[in-house]
């Protein structure tokens, strides 16, 4: 595994259960010039990681989990090695472009574009995360539906459970806990979380629920001067970015998630984590009606008029006022987990992948 560095893990290497872990350094760009002096930097680190790592190990697959969708370039110059590429596509980076900065005809978004049909074309087979982007590699990306595998973020059912509860997760307040779980950029919609949290504690009057916001992101202080210009932080906590484990035991302690990203290009089809995070926790939900998230959440969601938070927060107080319906909603989300949106099922399709990658018919060359 080669990564960048993070709060918690600075160590250039480590074993972690058997798992090699080799990190770089890197910083956290928010201009669209930035983001490409941080995708240098970090494809440069990487490179000489690559290289390192093949050495002492001769592996045979270099599978770049994007985005950026420039690592294809660590995998042209990795080919005369033997080694295969897979492109496992978690964000499409156009949409992410135009999500972030609203300018899809701007050179930056065109090279995009360039760098996610170069990912595709080099690819051994690809690796996606719903139906939406099966779509975008077999159509945009011109590859054959037998080499793209669908394998969703779905959570380990180990890891979960309502026993769990972290102490003091509800910071000493009475009522019920409304989770988020994710990172916190300019296009994940805590800003409209927040107006949400006005509405319900100013308009609604309400001072019965507390809202636990878990995660870091780039635009972290700006959301929490925004809590208390608008008067409501003694109703919500930040965490920071925390250990994974950390984010099990938040949850186990909640009482309902929330899934505040706004309607756009890239998040109508995307796959939210924290949705299938929210139901192996057994808490029902609210997010914006969006195509992917319905077909993730199905009946085990409220669904709020898209980029509304008013009505956002009428949801959310749907459920704050059911207990019936909460329980309704969370076992729903759980048992479709237990059925089959689970890690246990997800990882036979990543074997598939490998499986196919490395057979004979799929000799190192471009299509």
């Amino acid at each position: 595994m080669i990564c960048p560095k993070g709060k918690g893990f600075t160590a250039a290497y480590e074993s972690i259960d058997g798992i090699e872990v080799y990190r770089h350094r890197m910083w956290e760009a928010a201009s669209k010039y930035g983001y490409f002096l941080e995708y240098l930097a970090a494809l440069f680190f990487e490179f000489l990681l690559a290289i390192k790592v093949f050495f002492r190990s001769r592996y045979s697959i270099l599978q770049a989990c994007n985005p950026p969708d420039t690592i294809f370039l660590i995998g042209l110059l990795m080919r005369p090695l033997g080694v295969r590429f897979i492109f496992d596509q978690h964000d499409p980076s156009p949409e992410l472009f135009e999500a972030k900065f609203g300018n899809a005809g701007h050179l930056l978004h065109k090279l995009t574009r360039f760098f996610e049909r170069c990912s595709f074309r080099l690819a051994t087979v690809c690796i996606v995360t719903n139906e939406s982007f099966r779509d975008i590699a077999i159509t945009r990306g011109g590859k054959r539906a037998e080499d793209v595998f669908l394998v969703r973020n779905c959570p380990d059912l180990s890891a979960f459970g309502k026993s769990e509860t972290r102490a003091g997760e509800k910071r000493g307040k009475e009522g019920l806990v409304v989770a988020y779980v994710g990172f916190m950029g300019t296009q994940d919609g805590v800003d409209l979380l927040l107006d949400s949290i006005e509405d319900i504690v100013k308009r609604q009057n309400r001072r019965d629920t507390h809202f636990l916001l878990i995660g870091g992101g780039t635009i972290l202080p700006s959301l929490i001067a925004a809590a208390q210009e608008k008067g409501i932080k003694d109703f919500v906590t930040f965490t920071g970015q925390v250990a994974h484990d950390e984010v099990v035991r938040y949850l186990a302690g909640a009482d309902i998630g929330v899934s505040p990203d706004p309607k756009n290009s890239l998040n109508d089809i995307l796959t939210m984590v924290k949705l299938f995070e929210y139901m192996a926790s057994g808490l029902p939900m609210v997010l914006f009606d969006m195509k992917e998230g319905r077909r993730s959440a199905g009946a085990a969601a409220l669904y709020a008029v898209p980029n509304d938070p008013v009505d956002f927060a009428n949801q959310i107080a749907t459920l704050l006022d059911s207990e019936p319906l909460r329980r309704q909603l969370g076992e729903c989300g759980l048992g479709m987990v237990r059925d089959g949106l689970n890690w246990e099922n997800e990882k036979q399709s990543l074997l598939n992948a490998y499986e196919a990658a490395l057979s004979p018919a799929c000799a190192v060359t471009t299509q």
